[in-house]
């Protein structure tokens, strides 16, 4: 590991001025490739104390040997020469899209005495006309199948080509329609030229010209009875309809542009573009790239706007680039997609309309293809145990820690205290063995207390099923005491029982305990585990923020490679346990919130709170109504009504509602949501502060 300072450059050295840096190892590889408006401000970051440098950055100065820079005149040139260095160098610590195929474009070869229309990847040639990218090459060879009835353009090889002019025969194609054949001069050169020019300006979008005049064509062969040809004529029209429809409008205003979506974690990070020409989605792909170094969504976008455009110019580059989040500075990138198209190219975020519901679409896709990406990964045995091995490995276990539990606590300003405990086991999620805790030895927020006690309450009951021989004896003890129950509903519910309909035990040790959160819960965690005289199982947390592993009575962190399967398996351990949680503490507070005076009468079920409703439309009419009016609802005795008088007389009313535009007091005339009816997810109603507050 080297020392920065050993290889520092002297004050004055570095010059004042743009430019784009490179650092290099001790065997002279290039491992990391930046640009600056200023080389002097930016490389000073650098070289400051290690311990205030973020773990990515510190491993990367710590790896270098060597730092040298190039200095140029405008920050474009420097985001141009960035690209080119990164390109020649594929650093290390720099960000790398994995995309795992070369797009297939739909390429006209204008540039030939006959174009050709075909499937082409990879390089782009000059002189040849491009419609793309698509996703697969079979919907290319789809739309070109339907447009040759209407225009029959040369698809054949130029082996073919010749093979045909040679024998005076056409190929297949040209026997059924669907090629002019040029090759026998059956058209000449001119008029396959503007044929292929035709196809160009429908895939470029221009179509209504076309409809309306073989429409036309169509109603005048009608008209002279030349019923044949106006047949053709109109299943042509049908196959341009059906192209059409491949590529549906999704921006009215004929747009040419491409929406860039970024859906990122702590340690990946997916791109999805779609690229929309003529108002339509001609294409879509995308990319998953792993956070080596820190960087923000900007800089995410800038790094797949030179992967998108870097080997691009003229028309490949659209007029609009619409973006999640802008690169700092935004100004040298437009300006350098604009020198690439040679016209003004817009680059901003969609506010507002049809472009930014298109965007939330792509960021969908984004989102999806991220978490596909993780579950591929997660379902390679390989992977799975090369993750084992480095946990094992890093925080020192005898061996790989074959079942992980992990706890996160969740509330919402400190209301409705709730704790997860989910299992991985051989590197999978074992949900049947999820569990979730209401914290009860306390009120108020305090995770670190939270932590000790759900640790205490799991491994007490692991502890006394391992003394008993048997199953727990009442099926009932686990549910009061809040340890391991599930609502009422729940998915998962039925998967904690076994077949006699007994809760499940927790008999079952872990090998490795993570908590979310640092060293104050880690110890909080450990401490728990001293005290049930518990010594054979490790406790690790992980923080969140920079990702960092702590261990108990450990100083500093245990940073894993950024790279280490052993710490994207801690991720998503900790963020199962943290989704857990949340939707537990949900489902607790939506509960509480409509839950009413009614709820507090014995004997008193779901359909006869109901019916109470109904009769009277409110809680507050219900409230003022004597013992004879309650007994008149169906199901309701004399006994019940007057539990329910006292039980009403008892709670004190609701705060009336104001109307917050007016200061108007509303009064309660709205039937009662007493009864829980209501599908209106719970964070529809709180205020935007108190959502954003929610762990």
């Amino acid at each position: 590991m080297a020392d920065p300072s050993s290889y520092r450059p002297r004050p004055g050295e570095i010059p004042d001025s743009p430019g784009v840096y490179r650092f290099r190892d001790e065997h002279r590889r290039v491992i990391y490739v930046g640009k600056a408006k200023s080389l002097r401000q930016r490389l000073a970051n650098y070289f400051q104390d290690l311990a205030n440098l973020h773990p990515r950055t510190r491993t990367m100065v710590t790896t270098a040997a060597s730092v040298e820079w190039t200095v140029v005149s405008t920050e474009v040139e420097a985001l141009q020469l960035e690209y080119s260095w990164i390109k020649e160098y594929d650093p290390r610590f720099n960000v790398k899209y994995r995309d795992d195929k070369s797009y297939p474009y739909l390429a006209v070869t204008m540039n030939e005495q006959f174009p050709r229309v075909q499937v082409m990847r990879g390089h782009k040639k000059k002189g040849v006309r491009y419609f793309g990218p698509y996703g697969h090459a079979w919907a290319i060879r789809d739309t070109v199948d339907l447009l040759l009835r209407v225009f029959p353009v040369r698809t054949c090889s130029a082996g073919v080509f010749k093979n045909a002019g040679r024998t005076g025969r056409p190929c297949l194609l040209g026997y059924i329609g669907k090629c002019s054949a040029p090759c026998v001069g059956r058209i000449t050169p001119e008029e396959h030229g503007e044929l292929a020019e035709e196809f160009c300006d429908f895939m470029a979008g221009r179509t209504g010209t076309y409809l309306r005049r073989l429409e036309k064509q169509m109603m005048e062969a009608a008209e002279e009875m030349e019923y044949e040809r106006a047949g053709r004529l109109r299943d042509d029209i049908e196959a341009l309809r059906k192209a059409m429809e491949k590529n549906a409008v999704v921006l009215a205003d004929a747009t040419d542009a491409d929406l860039i979506a970024v859906a990122e974690d702590e340690l990946e990070a997916a791109v999805q573009i779609f690229h929309v020409r003529g108002g339509r989605v001609r294409g879509q792909r995308g990319w998953v790239t792993d956070k080596v170094e820190e960087v923000t969504t900007g800089a995410l976008v800038e790094h797949a706007l030179q992967q998108l455009y870097g080997e691009e110019s003229g028309d490949a580059v659209p007029k609009e680039v619409l973006v999640p989040a802008l690169p700092e500075p935004a100004v040298p990138v437009q300006e350098w997609l604009t020198g690439r198209r040679g016209a003004n190219v817009s680059l901003r975020i969609p506010q507002r309309g049809d472009k930014k519901a298109l965007m939330e679409t792509v960021e969908r896709n984004a989102q999806q293809a991220l978490a596909l990406h993780k579950t591929k990964r997660a379902s390679d045995l390989t992977t799975r145990s090369r993750a084992l091995e480095e946990i094992a490995e890093a925080l020192d276990l005898d061996s790989a820690p074959l079942r992980i539990e992990c706890y996160d606590i969740s509330h919402l300003q400190g209301d409705d205290v709730v704790a997860s405990m989910v299992v991985f086991e051989d590197g999978l999620q074992r949900k049947g063995e999820y569990r979730r805790f209401q914290i009860k030895g306390f009120a108020g927020q305090d995770d670190v207390r939270s932590m000790h006690e759900v640790i205490s309450r799991r491994f007490r009951r692991y502890l006394a099923e391992k003394e008993r021989t048997g199953e727990w004896a009442d099926g009932e003890e686990a549910a009061a005491d809040g340890e391991g129950a599930l609502a009422d509903g729940d998915p998962l519910a039925g998967s904690l029982k076994d077949d006699d309909g007994r809760p499940r035990k927790f008999a079952y040790p872990p090998q490795l305990v993570v908590v979310d959160g640092g060293r104050p819960q880690v110890a909080a965690a450990r401490r728990a585990l001293d005290e049930l005289g518990i010594d054979d199982i490790a406790v690790c947390g992980l923080a969140k923020r920079l990702e960092e592993v702590w261990l108990p009575a450990e100083d500093d962190p245990v940073v894993l490679p950024r790279t280490s399967e052993g710490l994207y398996l801690l991720q998503r351990v900790r963020d199962e346990a943290h989704r857990f949680a949340i939707t537990y503490q949900r489902t607790k507070r939506a509960k509480r919130l409509r839950s009413g005076p009614l709820d507090d009468v014995p004997g008193l079920g779901e359909s006869r709170k109901q019916a109470l409703i109904k009769h009277f439309g409110s809680v507050k009419k219900l409230r003022s109504a004597t013992i004879e009016q309650i007994q008149q609802v169906p199901g309701i005795g004399r006994k019940t009504a007057e539990t329910i008088a006292a039980a009403l007389a008892r709670a004190a009313p609701a705060a009336p509602a104001v109307n917050t535009a007016t200061g108007e007091i509303i009064d309660d005339e709205e039937p009662d949501t007493t009864g829980g009816s209501s599908g209106e997810p719970v964070s529809a109603g709180l205020p935007d502060e108190r959502r954003g507050q929610e762990r």
